[in-house]
C-alpha cells in the first residue's frame, strides 16, 4: 500500500502497485476510487451481500480481487455480475471454509500470488434462531467462523502480506458490538447462549484482534497495518440489485424508504472497507464507521470505542484464541 507522505510503487515480480502522485491530498470520493493496478486484494465471503460490494469496488480499482467463498457456485455468479459491470475486471476465487481450520493454509496456498497488498476479513455466520450450532472443531459455530476462522486464516495468509511493502488487514466488526462485552469465561456462550447477542460478541472479538494484531505489529517492527471497520446499518432492502446476487423489487424499495433515513444498503455499507484497504492516510489501530451517526454515510474514522480500548481483555483474547486454533498470527514475525 501507498505510504501516507508520498506515492509509492512497489514492484514484486511482474507486479507493481502504484497510487498516483497528489492523489492522497484530494478528499475521498466513494465515487471515485485511486487507482491500485498491480496490488491484489482478497475479500473473505466476497460472494454475497457487503462482501460482494467490497469487490465489486475494489475491482474498478485495477487490482486483482480474490473471492474467499465456501460456495464455488456463488463465487461464479459474483465474478459474472462483477464482470458485466467491470471492464476488465480481475476477479477470481479460492474455497475458503473458515469453520475448517484444517483448511486454511491450503487455501492460503492455493491463492497462488507472490504477495498480498490487503485482506478484508469480512465473511461471516449469522444465526437468528436457537439451538446452539458448532463446527467441526466443537466451537459455537458464530465465534468459531467469525473470530477463530479469521484469526488462524491471518497465521497463514502472513508470508503473502509480509512480501508486500506495507499490506493492510482489515477487520470487519459491527455496530451490533459497540452494545456488547465479552465473557472471557465463556467466549462460546457455552452457558447462555442467545443468537443475537452471541452474534455480536464473535464480532466484538473480531474487532479486538484487529486492534490487537495492530499493537503486535508495531512491536515487532512490521510495515503492515491492522484496522477495523465496521458497516453501520446495511439493509437488503436499501441494497441495489445485483441479480442473481440480489434483487430488489419496488415493493421492497418503498417500504425501505422511511429507514433511509437512518441507514443505508450493503453497497454503502462497503465503503469503511474499501477506504481502509486503499487510503494513504488511513493508519493501523484505527477505527472507521460511516459518518451519520455511524450509521449510515461516508467513511470516517471513529474514536475506538472504551471497551474496545481495553488491552488486557484484547491480550487474553488473543491468548485463548490462539489456544483454541493452535496458531499465532504473529508468531514468526520480528
Amino acid at each position: 500500500m501507498p505510504s501516507a507522505t508520498s506515492a509509492n510503487s512497489a514492484t514484486s515480480g511482474s507486479s507493481t502497485f502504484h497510487v498516483s502522485s497528489g492523489s492522497h491530498a484530494l478528499p475521498w470520493n466513494v465515487q471515485r476510487l485511486p487507482r491500485a493496478d498491480g496490488s491484489v486484494f482478497l475479500v473473505t465471503g466476497g460472494n454475497a451481500g457487503i462482501g460482494y460490494f467490497i469487490a465489486e469496488q475494489l475491482s474498478a480499482t485495477g487490482a486483482t480481487v480474490v473471492l474467499g467463498s465456501r460456495n464455488p457456485a456463488k463465487a461464479e455468479a459474483a465474478m459474472a455480475s462483477i464482470r458485466a459491470r467491470i471492464a476488465g475486471a480481475r476477479v477470481r476465487a479460492v474455497r475458503l471454509d473458515l469453520a475448517d481450520l484444517s483448511s486454511l493454509r491450503s487455501a492460503a496456498e492455493s491463492l497462488g500470488v507472490e504477495r498480498l497488498d490487503a485482506v478484508i476479513h469480512n465473511a461471516g455466520v449469522a444465526l437468528a434462531d436457537p439451538p446452539r450450532r458448532q463446527t467441526g472443531y466443537g466451537h459455537e459455530l458464530m465465534f468459531g467462523t467469525n473470530h477463530l476462522g479469521h484469526f488462524a486464516l491471518t497465521r497463514w495468509l502472513m508470508p503473502l502480506l509480509s512480501a508486500a511493502p506495507a499490506a493492510r488487514v482489515v477487520t470487519m466488526g459491527s455496530f451490533a458490538a459497540k452494545s456488547e462485552r465479552l465473557d472471557l469465561d465463556d467466549l462460546q456462550s457455552g452457558k447462555d447462549y442467545r443468537p443475537k447477542r452471541s452474534y455480536g460478541r464473535s464480532k466484538l472479538a473480531q474487532m479486538y484482534f484487529g486492534v490487537e494484531l495492530d499493537r503486535r505489529l508495531r512491536a515487532v517492527g512490521s510495515t503492515m497495518a491492522s484496522v477495523v471497520v465496521h458497516p453501520g446499518g446495511a439493509l437488503d432492502s436499501l441494497t441495489p440489485s445485483r441479480p442473481p446476487i440480489h434483487v430488489r423489487t419496488a415493493g421492497a424499495r418503498l417500504s425501505a424508504a422511511p429507514a433511509a433515513l437512518l441507514v443505508q444498503g450493503k453497497h454503502a455499507g462497503a465503503w469503511p472497507a474499501v477506504r481502509a484497504m486503499l487510503d494513504p492516510a488511513v493508519c493501523g489501530g484505527q477505527l472507521w464507521g460511516p459518518r451519520v451517526f455511524g450509521l449510515r454515510g461516508e467513511p470516517r474514522r471513529e474514536v475506538i470505542w472504551n471497551h474496545l480500548a481495553d488491552a488486557s481483555v484484547a491480550a487474553r483474547l488473543w491468548d485463548t484464541s490462539c489456544a483454541l486454533t493452535g496458531v499465532d498470527p504473529v508468531a514468526n514475525l520480528g
